[in-house]
This record gives C-alpha cells, sequence and structure tokens, in this order.
C-alpha cells in the first residue's frame, strides 16, 4: 500500500512539460539571462580537416576504407526515396524545424507553379490531343479498318448466310480425336462381399483383382444388411421429399398450399427480374416500412412499397400490402387504381367495384372500371352508372358518347350539352350530328353560353358555306371579331391563321379566306405590312395551305398594287402551286400595274409559248415592246421565241433592229449565234469581227469566233483569235481552256501547258485552270505527273469539289473510298464530290446507296446537267419504268444548265434546238458507267 502512494505522489509531482518537444522559438536560458555563450557544437572542431586524428584506438585503413565505401552506397536510389524538390540525398535542411515561414514559403511556390502550370494547360491539352489523334489516324484499330465491312453485313440475306461454309479445324488428328479417358469398373462381387462388416484377408479370384499384400485383412463397409438396393434408395427419397412437402399445409383448412408434383419445375420457372443488389432490396423495404408506420395515412408509401415487392418477383405480397393501404385510406384513388393494376382480371373488379363505393365522384375510377369490361354493353352500364354520381364530367360524356351510335349519341350529347354547358367539344359534336337547321340552333345555343371561344363562330361559318349560303360567311366572321372584342377576348393573328388552315384543310374555302381577309391586319405596323404579309403566304404555303396563302397575296397586291416584288412573289407561288390559267391572269393584272417590270411580260410571254399559243405570245412580247422599246430581255425573247418556232427570217430581221437600237454585247452575240446555227458562217464572223471591236472585253464573242474558225479548220486563226481575246479578257477561264486544247489537238503539248500555268498564274486559285491541266496529263498518259500535280492543285484550292471528284477515280480501287471520306471532310455539301460519290457506289454495285446519293445530289444543287444525267443513266440500268419517268420528269422542271458534259452536248452549234429531254438523252449517250 505504501508502494502505490509513493507513486501517485510521485507523479503527482512530475513536471508537465518533461518529455515534451520544445515550443516554437523556444530558447533555452533565454529567462535567466544565460545567453551570448558559444559552444565547441556551434563553432566545429578546432583542428583542420587535414591534421592527423589523435584518435588512439583508431581501425585499421583496410577497415576504414571499407567502412566509408560502405556509407557512400548506404545511399538509396529507391524511387520512394526521390523527392522532387531535393532530388535522392534528402534536403539539406532536413534537420532544422519546418516553421510557419517555410510553410508560406512553400504556399507561394506552389501558387506561383500552380498559375505557371494553368497557362500552359491549354497549349499541353491542345498537343495532347493532336498528338492523339494523329497516332490513330497512322494507326487506326482492327475495328475501325473493318468498320465499312461491318456496315456492309446489314444487308446480307438469310440465304447468303446460310450459305457461308463452316470455319475448319486447324488442329492435327490427335488434338481433334482425342481418344476418351478409361475407366475400370468396380466389379459387384467386391461391394456384395464387403456388405457384412466382417474381415477378408483374400481377394475372389474371379474378380480380376490380385492383393498386392496377400494375408493383409481388408475391412468391409459397415452396413447392417448384406444387399445394396439402388431402387430402394430412390424409393426412400422419394418418400422423404413427400413427407417434407405435407408438411407445408394450411392448418385451418387442411388443403396443401403447394402442389408436390408441380414444385420442383416452378422453382426452375422462378426467374427474378430484379438483378440489383440485394441489401439495396432490404435498405428499401425497411426505409418505406418505417414510413407507413410513421404516416399510415400516406398513399405514395403504400404504392412505393407494393411497386418494390412487385419488382422483386413478390406478386402476392405487393398485392396483400396495397389492400392494407387501401384500407387504411379508402379515399385515395390513386391507391385503388394501382390496387386493380396488381390484382387479376376477375379481382380487380371486385377491387375497382369497392373503390366506386368509397369513393363514387371519381372519374378515373368510373373509366377504370369501364376499361376492365371486355363487352360494350357492360361498358355503356358501367358509363351510365358513373353519369348517375358525376354528371358534370366532360372526360365521362365524351368516352359514352364515343360506344353510342349516331342517334344514341346525339340524344346522350342533348343531355351532356346541359349538364356541361361551357364545353365547347360537346355542343360542336353535337352540332355536327344534328340536321342543318337544328345545327344552327345549337350552334347559337353554344354562343349564349360561351361567348368568348372562336370555334364555335368558325364552326357556324363552316356550316354556312357547306349549306351553299356564302354571303352569310364573311358577316359571321366579322361578327365573330365584334363579339369577341366586346367580350374582352385578344385577338391573336396566329391562332385566327390556324384556324383558317384548318378551314381550308376540311374544304371551307371561302371561309378560310374571310378570315384571313379579316385578320391580316390585326396587330401589324403600317411599316411592317408588306414583310409580315409576305412571312404570312409563305408559312402558309409551307403549310400547303394554299388557298390561304392566295388570300394573303390579294389581300397585299390590293393595298401594294405597284410593288414588283410581291407580284414576283405571287407570280411564283400561281407556277408552283396554281393553274395555268391563274398564273395568266394573276400576269395580266401584274403588267397593267407594272408595267416596266420586265421579268412579269417575259413569264407571261413564256406561259402563253408553253401552252402553244405562239400568237398571243408575240402579242405579249409587242405590248412589252411599247411599254419597253429598249429593253434588251424583250428582244432577245422575241427572238428566241421566232427562232424556237423556225421562223428564223423573222427572227433575223428582229435581231438586225434590236442591234440598231439596242446594239449590246448579248444582242450581238446573239446575232451572230444564230448565223452561225444556220451555217452563214461568212455572216457570223463579220458580225463578231465588228462585235469585237466595239465590246473587245465581252470574252464569249472571242470565244465564238474562235470556235467558228476552228470549224473551218483554220487552226492557225483560231489560236490567234484566242490569244487576241486573253490579251482583252485574262480573267476569263473559259477562253484559256479553249485555248489549251486547241493546242492539245495541234500536238503541242508543252504550249498548252504554258497557256494554263500562264492561266494559273494570272488568276491564282482556280480549280479549272488545275483540273484542265491535270487532264492534259492523263490523255498524254503521264499519271505520275498527274498525280503530282494533283497534289499542288489539292494545296491550293483545298475545298475545291472538282478536284476532290476527278482525285477520287486517279486512286486505285482499294484507295478510292478512303481518297473520297476526305473529299466529304473537305467539301461535304459539294455537288461534285457527292456526284462522285454516287459514281463510286455505283462502280461497287451497291445500287440503293447509289440512288440515295444520287438523290442527295440533284438536290443540293439541281441545275447541275451532269448529276441528272447520270442518274438518269443509271435508272435505265437499274430502275424500274417509273423511277425513270420520275427522274426526266424532274430534270425537266429544273432545267439544269450547267455541268461539264452537259454544256459541251448542249451547247454544241449542232444541238442549238434541243429541249432539255433532248440534251439530256444526247448527254446520257456520251457518259460511259463507272469502274
Amino acid at each position: 500500500m505504501s508502494n502505490i502512494t509513493a507513486a501517485v505522489i510521485a507523479n503527482r509531482n512530475k513536471k508537465h512539460f518533461l518529455g515534451v518537444p520544445a515550443p516554437l522559438g523556444y530558447v533555452a536560458g533565454v529567462g535567466r539571462g544565460a545567453t551570448g555563450f558559444t559552444t565547441r557544437s556551434d563553432i566545429g572542431p578546432a583542428r583542420d580537416a587535414n591534421d592527423v586524428s589523435d584518435d588512439r584506438h583508431a581501425p585499421p585503413a583496410t577497415k576504414r576504407k571499407k567502412k566509408d565505401e560502405e556509407e557512400e552506397e548506404d545511399e538509396d536510389l529507391n524511387d520512394s526515396n526521390y523527392d522532387e524538390f531535393s532530388g535522392y540525398s534528402g534536403s539539406l535542411f532536413s534537420k532544422d524545424p519546418y516553421d510557419k515561414d517555410d510553410e508560406e514559403a512553400d504556399a507561394i511556390y506552389d501558387s506561383v507553379e500552380k498559375r505557371m502550370d494553368e497557362k500552359r494547360k491549354e497549349y499541353r491539352d491542345r498537343r495532347l490531343r493532336e498528338d492523339l489523334e494523329r497516332y490513330r489516324q497512322e494507326r487506326p484499330k482492327i475495328q475501325q479498318q473493318f468498320s465499312d465491312l461491318k456496315r456492309s453485313l446489314s444487308g446480307v440475306t438469310s440465304e447468303e448466310w446460310s450459305t457461308i461454309p463452316e470455319v475448319g479445324d486447324s488442329r492435327n488428328r490427335k488434338q481433334r480425336n482425342a481418344r476418351a479417358e478409361k475407366f475400370t469398373p468396380l466389379p459387384d462381387s467386391v461391394l456384395s462381399r464387403n456388405l457384412g462388416g466382417e474381415s477378408s484377408s483374400t481377394l475372389d479370384p474371379s474378380s480380376g483383382l490380385a492383393s498386392m499384400v496377400p494375408g493383409v485383412a481388408t475391412p468391409g463397409m459397415l452396413t447392417p444388411t448384406g444387399d445394396l438396393d439402388l431402387r430402394k434408395i430412390g424409393q426412400a427419397r422419394n418418400t422423404l421429399m413427400n413427407v417434407k412437402l405435407s408438411q407445408v399445409s394450411d392448418s385451418v383448412t387442411g388443403q396443401t398450399v403447394v402442389d408436390p408434383k408441380g414444385y420442383l419445375t416452378d422453382l426452375q420457372s422462378m426467374i427474378p427480374t430484379y438483378g440489383g443488389d440485394i441489401n439495396d432490396i432490404k435498405k428499401a423495404r425497411l426505409l418505406l416500412k418505417s414510413v407507413r408506420e410513421t404516416n399510415p395515412n400516406h398513399p405514395p408509401a403504400w404504392i412505393a412499397s407494393a411497386r418494390l415487392e412487385e419488382v422483386t418477383g413478390k406478386v402476392q405480397m405487393a398485392r396483400n400490402l396495397i389492400m392494407r393501404g387501401c384500407e387504411m385510406n379508402p379515399q385515395s384513388e390513386d391507391l385503388w387504381l394501382e390496387a386493380a393494376r396488381l390484382q387479376p382480371p376477375d379481382t380487380a373488379k371486385a377491387v375497382i367495384a369497392q373503390a366506386a363505393r368509397h369513393i363514387p365522384t371519381s372519374v378515373r375510377i368510373w373509366i377504370k372500371a369501364a376499361d376492365l369490361e371486355t363487352e360494350t354493353k357492360a361498358k355503356r352500364r358501367v358509363f351510365r352508372k358513373a353519369l348517375e354520381h358525376i354528371p358534370n364530367s366532360v372526360r365521362l360524356w365524351k368516352a359514352a358518347v364515343e360506344l353510342e351510335n349516331p342517334d344514341d349519341a346525339r340524344i346522350l350529347l342533348s343531355r351532356a350539352v346541359e349538364c356541361c354547358n361551357t364545353s365547347v367539344e360537346l355542343w360542336l359534336a353535337l352540332a355536327r350530328l344534328e340536321t342543318y337547321e337544328n345545327a344552327r340552333k345549337v350552334l347559337n345555343k353554344a354562343r349564349e353560353n360561351i361567348p368568348t371561344d372562336r370555334q364555335i363562330w368558325t364552326t357556324a361559318a363552316k356550316l354556312e358555306e357547306a349549306n351553299g349560303n356564302i354571303h352569310m360567311v364573311e358577316k359571321i366572321v366579322d361578327r365573330s371579331l365584334t363579339s369577341l372584342t366586346a367580350n374582352g377576348v385578344e385577338i391573336n393573328r396566329d391562332h385566327w391563321f390556324q384556324e383558317a388552315i384548318e378551314a381550308e384543310k376540311s374544304g371551307a374555302v371561302h371561309c378560310c379566306q374571310c378570315i384571313v381577309k379579316a385578320v391580316i391586319g390585326i396587330g401589324v405596323e403600317e411599316e411592317d405590312r408588306k414583310q409580315t404579309w409576305i412571312d404570312d403566304a409563305e408559312f402558309c404555303a409551307k403549310e400547303n395551305a394554299f388557298e390561304c396563302a392566295r388570300a394573303v397575296y390579294a389581300h397585299a397586291l390590293q393595298m401594294f398594287p405597284s410593288k414588283k416584288s410581291i407580284w414576283l412573289r405571287a407570280a411564283y407561288f400561281e407556277k408552283n402551286h396554281g393553274t395555268r390559267e391563274s398564273l395568266e391572269a394573276l400576269l395580266q393584272r401584274a403588267v397593267a400595274h407594272c408595267p416596266k417590270s420586265e421579268i412579269l411580260w417575259l413569264m407571261g410571254a413564256k406561259s402563253k409559248w408553253m401552252a402553244g399559243d405562239v400568237p398571243a405570245a408575240r402579242g405579249i412580247l409587242s405590248l412589252a415592246f411599247q411599254a419597253n422599246p429598249n429593253s434588251e430581255d424583250i428582244w432577245l425573247a422575241a427572238v428566241k421565241l421566232e427562232s424556237e418556232n423556225a421562223e428564223y427570217e423573222r427572227a433575223r430581221r428582229l435581231l438586225a433592229k434590236a442591234r440598231g437600237s439596242a446594239p449590246t454585247p448579248r444582242v450581238m452575240m446573239k446575232s451572230a449565234r444564230l448565223e452561225w446555227a444556220l451555217e452563214r458562217f461568212d455572216d457570223a464572223l463579220r458580225l463578231l469581227e465588228e462585235a469585237v471591236e466595239v465590246f473587245p472585253d465581252f470574252p464569249k464573242l472571242w470565244m465564238m469566233k474562235g470556235q467558228i474558225e476552228e470549224q473551218q479548220k483554220r487552226t492557225d486563226d483560231a489560236a490567234n483569235t484566242y490569244t487576241q481575246g486573253l490579251k482583252k479578257c485574262p480573267t476569263s477561264i473559259p477562253l484559256w481552256v479553249l485555248s489549251a486544247n486547241l493546242e492539245e489537238r495541234k500536238g503541242v503539248l508543252t504550249k498548252a501547258r504554258s497557256i494554263l500555268e500562264r492561266g494559273r498564274l494570272r488568276n491564282p486559285k482556280v480549280a479549272v485552270l488545275w483540273l484542265e491541266a491535270i487532264r492534259v496529263e492523263l490523255r498524254a498518259g503521264l499519271k505520275e505527273i498527274a498525280s503530282t500535280m494533283m497534289a499542288r492543285a489539292l494545296q491550293e484550292c483545298p475545298n475545291a469539289g472538282e478536284l476532290w471528284a476527278e482525285a477520287i477515280f486517279m486512286e486505285t480501287k482499294p484507295q478510292r473510298k478512303t481518297k473520297s471520306v476526305d473529299a466529304l471532310k473537305k467539301c461535304e455539301h459539294d455537288p461534285h464530290v457527292l456526284l462522285a460519290v454516287s459514281k463510286l457506289f455505283w462502280s461497287e454495285h451497291k445500287f440503293s446507296k447509289c440512288r440515295d446519293w444520287f438523290n442527295r445530289t440533284v438536290k443540293i444543287d439541281p441545275d447541275l446537267g451532269d448529276a441528272w444525267a447520270y442518274f438518269y443513266k443509271f435508272e435505265l440500268l437499274h430502275g424500274t419504268e417509273q423511277q425513270q419517268q420520275e427522274v426526266l420528269e424532274r430534270c425537266i422542271s429544273a432545267e439544269p444548265t450547267h455541268g461539264e458534259s452537259w454544256c459541251r452536248v448542249s451547247k454544241s452549234i449542232q444541238n442549238w434546238q434541243f429541249k432539255t429531254p433532248d440534251a439530256l438523252r444526247a448527254v446520257v449517250k456520251e457518259l460511259s458507267i463507272p469502274t
């Protein structure tokens, strides 16, 4: 006891700071003034480093050397010992304390490093992305290399799949035909001899076994009987299973709940539907149980609990839970509906009947009750019972009416509008079922009960129009706007335009026109009227409401009769969506209001000409001459009309008058072209020589003069003409090409190259000149030079579709697809690239894809004649007659004018009278099938 007391006292007297590290900044002795002295440890050793050691018992030199080497080798160069700041050697100041100044300095350095890292981050990330993209391009994955082949597998039919041969077994015969493992069965005599528990020192010789150690006792099997009957063992197992199954019984009724025969089969068929973690289910079940116990009158908790059990496959438990919830909350329709959903159909009817007794005013419960019925008669009975409890439910009335025939529906609707007199749908449904007179009375009553709805007014207007009272339609529409405004309803233009569109779709054309006329000016500022009305017309045309658009244009032209742009839009609308008669009537009114608009006169004349009425077209053009006496377009239109109808002398006289009154370059060109077409070469050359003196900067005059001289086999004169033309028109690309082609035909390939090179220097970044230079080399058989030139051309013109299209077919067949992908990346919407891709699919016999890409090409640029020609040739070879006719009609309607092959045929002087179908067929004959 005394020892314990002394220890306690010693601990109590012990100072609290003993054995504790000194505080920060503590200096020993500073409190009592014992500072200012220096010890040997502060100034180091007193002798020089090179002095002889006074160590009396110094170890031998060999041992000291070995010890020094070990110390040098003790440096740990492991990666875990590496410090980014101090390396492997450790910090020089690791013995010093780490105070607040060090911490602040480290924080400052860290912030500086972080700032510098942020500056370099964007560059580093961009560099990383570029390296990654470059690496992926250079080393694509196997699945990327075969992605196009995988996509093409979607078109493989089941027959082709079945014909694919099975993969052979590449193993050798020994591996393929491995010998089965051998088993030596134990003789029954051994089992029977050892059943009794006795010991035997010998084995039966007849068993084929010999004892390795004779005389050693063999212990037997300790079984009570002498026979091993496997059949009895199986019977015993079945008996045991039956006993266990029989124990699972209902103690009240005595009936077995589990069917012993189908028990195992049922177990195998029970596949859990929830694949989540079982712990999550337990947590959710525990949480929902807590919610139910805390607030049993909260229906969502019961519903969530039931759905949880349903998801986990415990449907019966879910049903029990939801029924308990219904007992706790009999006024919750969500619970009753969930209970009806979980129950089988027969039980669900009983549940929903119980719900209807508790909540007789729930519409959803009555509708669910009707849905559970299978016979129409039973559904009617349910709805009528529901309407007794809820007579003001529009939803129930509509559902009940849908099940009735028209006569019974009319009777029901008569009662429905009495109970729900504010439902527009019920009033309109009743009006549709009534006769004309009764429908008018119904709509009048509806307007009295619902004075703020526009649909009742528009229905009344449609009713009058359907019964021939056209004069009443406009009155009803005007009265509707007045009445609605008086009742405080805002007139929304968009809503009324939708009503007009709906009226047109239902066949009430006059009604839609009256609505447009009445509301078109509402809420539109005076300075915005023109643009707003044009937008309205385009919107209606987009919605296929052509009568509404026509009504908008009519009103706009009435307010702005002298606006040429509105007349043009209306004319194009009639051309696309109207008839020839309506277009001509509109153009007659247009030229009366805008006589100086040449295009309106020309559209009228062309319409007459296309209809075959040439005298009427001449009459329109003569009136156009009077209104525009010096108009070049009208003069040329008159010349074209006469020349197309083989009135060549009249066309020549008109051109002579035009040269006298309006001597423009186009008039001179058309005059020379007509003489050239009529094979009057001398007159054509005379006209062209006069023209190039007056209009030297019009390149088409030089081109025509050179082509006529080429046709006359005067190649030197043609070359001289082209040279003079290039001096006057150095920016004319076709003139450079014609000059180079002439030299190439003469066999002077060097001069052709020189001309194209000068053209590229004068007109940089022009793809046509590069393309022609490449083709010159290809025609000369110099494919390597052409490939080099193509690479230079693509560097200078990276977005030129003509060059990419040519580059695709310059590659070998395996490389074409890769080149086409590069082309599409650079020129995704270029028609030349799309046409080249279409031809590529054609060459690979992928006809469905080819047709799709041809459609994309002509949709992007319908003016490209080459695309139409290839498309038509493709359909002639691989399409039906209907598809061929469709392409032909679309081409005629597009009237293409561009394209290399198209222009070569259509602008040839021998084909000067070709129409679009003739030019199309002629181009198709010249085209070759892509290979």
